[in-house]
């Protein structure tokens, strides 16, 4: 599965399952946070960030509050992945 996590004004296309909510801020948490040369943590190793991705592959959504709110172009794809019937998750808990 391939879906997007939203995180403010940031976003990561991921492939693997749809995060829950304590799933979904750790995330955003560990990704937002550059770690060069870091090993991958073994609590993500469900998750890995894509890079080319199309949007027609996309099965999943989820938005976690950050300090600003998300890019115009990622509230269009998320406009259009719930046209598609896709079920956008909005998590309210802030991030930290």
């Amino acid at each position: 599965m391939v879906g997007i996590l939203v995180h403010g004004n940031n976003h990561f296309i991921l492939g693997g399952p749809r995060p829950d909510q304590p799933e979904a801020v750790a995330l955003a948490r560990h990704f937002s946070l550059i770690q060069i040369g870091a090993p991958a943590a073994a609590t993500f190793e469900k998750w890995q960030i894509r890079d080319k991705e199309f949007r027609e592959n996309l099965e999943w959504a989820v938005v976690v509050p950050g300090e600003r709110g998300a890019s115009p172009g990622v509230l269009e794809l998320l406009v259009e992945l719930e046209a598609r019937g896709i079920e956008i998750e909005k998590y309210t808990t802030p991030c930290w």
